[in-house]
Order: structure tokens, then C-alpha cells, then sequence
């Protein structure tokens, strides 16, 4: 049965052609709207987003560009409708708001960008915290966790046309799932719903359908996740602070078939594999197994 309502999405006439022939229908389409995120009266940044999940949204952005410490700081969040877009107006600790206007820009946010507004190299290129846990997954975990991501997309299913962003558990279940037009967005509110559902991040791992660039490294690293794993192919820069964090980065995760980009010992590898003249070749996970909280090491 065709759904005849849905959150972040509405139904626009089209024509369809189809096997030679056309078809005039309604067809869904995905959300685009302007969100501005103020701070205690203030604001900091307007975003394209989907708009649901808000809420998550606002906490998520708020944590993993390091304005707030963690959820409590986010006293309270309400949004505003107005015929240019959505406001959310968010009442935020003294400690918090003293870090953003230390700290503050002008962000004009795009669908396809991170970094939009940013004034200089350091706000693009800043540290990002070491990933404590030395958690390992299974490699079968992160195949399961991509191909169970499908099913758990309503919104893509309707509109075909956003990203998903998930935390997944150590037997790659999708535990929680965000979805949005924007990559960025998409992790933002994912990290916003966990820290609302008080989920340990680094006790699974992020998959997002969509490359691995260097923002969302930074704000996987920024949300404690010990793996995130990409659809597509990550960035130099984005494989270069998956270092630096300790973070694994597996990406091109399509069927069986997968490619891991940093700190392979957060991955558990097969035993046995065989190549193409039929020789059994020993892998041993140990080998890359992390050394010390906070970095796993690297390959030789």
C-alpha cells in the first residue's frame, strides 16, 4: 500500500516514462529546508536539512563540532516554523555558549559540504580526540550492518534520493538510523539520537551510505566511534585523521568485498582466504591488534 503521508517528504505531479510509454503520477520527493541553529539567542549556522529529527540534529551538530562537552549541556530545544524555514532555538549551558562564542562563524550551510563558512585552515584541519576504546568487530559485522541499512531506510525507499547514517553493533545489527539529503546532517542526527538514547558509541561501530571525507571522520571521532565504515571511498585527508584518531576507516563496502583504509586491527580478518592460483594464505589479526588505548598501530 502507498503511504499518503510522510515525515520529510511530500508528493510532487510527475511524468514517468517508463517502457516506452508515459505516465502522469504523484511522486514522492525528499525535503529540503532551510534550518538555522541558534545557541541562547544566537545564531550559528543555517543548514539545508531534511526536516525531521531536528532535535538530534541540534544536539548532534552541537557535540561534534565541540560546542557542547556532552548532551547535558543542551538545557532545552524548541522549534520554530516560519514560511523561510525552521528555527531551532536551543538553550545551552554558560560553559557551552562561552566555547561558541570564542570560537564562532558564519556557516551557510550547502547539501554537499562540511566546512562551509569557515574562516580558516584550523577550524577545517582541527584535532580530533583519540578513540579510547580498542574495540574489534568482525568483518562479516560490517557487511551485515550495510546490507541490513536497506531495509531500515524509509525515507530513501520513498524518495530515493538521501543518505542514512547508523550505529551498529558488534554483530552488525543497525541499533539506531538517521536519514537526510545531507551526509553531514545524517551524522549529526545520529549522533544526536545517541547520546539521547544514553547508547556507548564505542561499543559498535558507524556505517553511512555515502564516501568517507574528512568531516565525517571528524565527527565519528568527535561521537567515541572506534570504526566507521563508508559505501564509498574515503579522502586522503579523511584516511590521514582516522589515523591520527586511532579510528578504523573501512570503506567500498559492497557485497563480501571491502577495503580498510586505518587501522586495520580494529577489523577481525578471516583466518584462511585464498588466492587466485588456489595457495591458502594465513592472516593474522594479531598482528595489527591495537597496542595502547587511544591508537591502534599501524601497518608496516
Amino acid at each position: 500500500m502507498t503511504p499518503t503521508s510522510a515525515q520529510g517528504a511530500s508528493r510532487v505531479p510527475v511524468l514517468r516514462w517508463r517502457g516506452g510509454a508515459g505516465q502522469e503520477i504523484d511522486d514522492w520527493v525528499c525535503m529540503e529546508t532551510p534550518v538555522a541553529l541558534e545557541f541562547n539567542g544566537i545564531s550559528h549556522a543555517v543548514m539545508l536539512a531534511t526536516p525531521c529529527d531536528l532535535e538530534d540534529f541540534a544536539l548532534g551538530f552541537g557535540l561534534s563540532e565541540g560546542i557542547f562537552a556532552n548532551a547535558a549541556e543542551l538545557y532545552g530545544c524548541e522549534l520554530i516554523v516560519s514560511d523561510g524555514g525552521i528555527t531551532v532555538r536551543m538553550e545551552v549551558s554558560s560553559r557551552s555558549f562561552a566555547n561558541l562564542k570564542q570560537r564562532r562563524r558564519t556557516l551557510a550551510g550547502r547539501t554537499g559540504c562540511g566546512v562551509c563558512g569557515t574562516e580558516s585552515l584550523a577550524d577545517v584541519l582541527r584535532p580530533v580526540p583519540d578513540v579510547s576504546s580498542r574495540t574489534q568487530f568482525h568483518g562479516e559485522a560490517i557487511v551485515r550492518a550495510m546490507r541490513s541499512m536497506r531495509d531500515s531506510q524509509t525515507l530513501n525507499a520513498l524518495t530515493g534520493s538521501v543518505h542514512a547514517a547508523a550505529w551498529c553493533d558488534s554483530d552488525g545489527g543497525v541499533r539506531l538510523l538517521r536519514e537526510d539529503v545531507g551526509r553531514h546532517n545524517a551524522l549529526d542526527k545520529l549522533i544526536g539520537a545517541l547520546a539521547r538514547a544514553r547508547l556507548q558509541s564505542d561499543e559498535g561501530f558507524i556505517a553511512v551510505t555515502s564516501r568517507a571525507s574528512i568531516e565525517m571522520v571528524q565527527k565519528a571521532a568527535m561521537a567515541g566511534a572506534p570504526l566507521l565504515a563508508a559505501i564509498s571511498a574515503p579522502t586522503q585527508l579523511a584516511v590521514d585523521t582516522a589515523q591520527q584518531a586511532g579510528m578504523g576507516l573501512v570503506g567500498l563496502v559492497r557485497q563480501d568485498d571491502w577495503v580498510i583504509y586505518a587501522h586495520p586491527g580494529r577489523i577481525l580478518l578471516p583466518v584462511l582466504s585464498t588466492d587466485t592460483s588456489g595457495t591458502h594464505m594465513t592472516v593474522q589479526p594479531s598482528r595489527y591488534a591495537p597496542s595502547a588505548p587511544g591508537r591502534a598501530s599501524q601497518t608496516a
